[in-house]
């Protein structure tokens, strides 16, 4: 997915496409939001009978390393989801700055609750793998299309009580710099939080 970068992402991407015809690259000729361009990612891959969509962005922080422990509990059935988890151990967490972990542990605090789930422990970790029939009882329209989908998306799954299981694994930091302003993207993804709150105990209760 290519969410019209002004690198070479796509120059270099669709290189590779042509020498390997198992890749496909989707492209936008706008920024859409990196919630957008997960879910248009989402419905390629439906659209392609593909059986699990896996999530590795292309900055370097997500191990391929651990992509085997991702897909190992969907293709053995014990989940329908499956995300990485940096809060697993203090020693994951080395490379994380103090700010990141404090904002990290309140929107997961938020997330247990507006999702009634209170055993995710990173919902701001974007590995994630998931299955067809996971993508299928969820709404990709309705997917948040900025920063904050992957808290929309946990909420979305727990209406649709998919199972939802966390591989633990450090966090990796190359000394780039976040492009998530932490002061607006916090209050951002907890009226977010809010709404999809109050939608989940409507479509659970009403």
């Amino acid at each position: 997915m290519d969410d019209a970068s002004t690198d070479d992402t796509y120059k270099i991407a669709s290189n590779i496409e042509r020498q390997n015809g198992k890749l496909l690259v989707v492209t936008h000729e706008g920024n859409q939001g990196v919630g957008a361009a997960i879910v248009a990612g989402y419905k390629k891959a439906l659209a392609e009978d593909m059986d699990i969509a896996v999530v590795m962005a292309g900055d370097n922080q997500m191990d391929p390393a651990y992509l085997p422990d991702l897909l190992m509990p969907l293709l053995e059935g014990e989940a329908n989801y499956t995300k990485g988890n940096r809060m697993s151990t203090l020693s994951h967490l080395q490379g994380m700055t103090h700010w990141r972990r404090f904002g990290n542990w309140l929107l997961r605090w938020l997330t247990r609750i507006a999702s009634g789930n209170y055993k995710i422990m990173d919902p701001q970790n974007g590995y994630t793998a998931i299955s067809r029939k996971a993508l299928k009882q969820i709404n990709l329209d309705s997917v948040y299309p900025w920063y904050g989908y992957c808290n929309d998306i946990l909420v979305k799954l727990s209406v649709a009580s998919a199972q939802i299981v966390e591989v633990p694994m450090p966090a990796r930091y190359q000394g780039e710099r976040s492009k998530i302003k932490y002061s607006k993207y916090i209050p951002k993804v907890s009226m977010l939080l809010l709404r999809d709150s109050l939608w989940r105990l409507r479509m659970r209760y009403l």
